[in-house]
């Protein structure tokens, strides 16, 4: 995949998003779709997503994200796109 067609987004979610594995959800669902970056917890309560990917793999993570795993409750949902990034050549989830 070239670096043309690779986008890279900030996400920071609010709502019911910690204590209820949506970091662990987000990790699984990075490596299914191809994503590289990383996912934290903030200590506003908040967890922020850095993704990096092909623009239809993050399209569908992206979808994902915004509804997180069973037991969240995802009430706020902030994006932006990066420009020049940092290439990430993984995902992991960040302490």
């Amino acid at each position: 995949m070239s670096m043309q067609n690779v986008k890279t987004f900030r996400i920071m979610l609010s709502g019911r998003v910690q204590g209820v594995g949506y970091r662990y959800f987000i990790e699984e669902k990075a490596l299914k779709y191809q994503i590289t970056g990383y996912v934290k917890n903030t200590a506003e309560n908040n967890v922020e997503i850095n993704c990096q990917g092909s623009k239809e793999n993050l399209e569908k993570f992206i979808a994902i994200a915004k509804r997180g795993p069973a037991f969240a409750n995802v009430t706020g949902f902030f994006i932006d796109e990066i420009k020049n990034p940092v290439v990430y050549n993984s995902f992991k989830i960040e302490y």
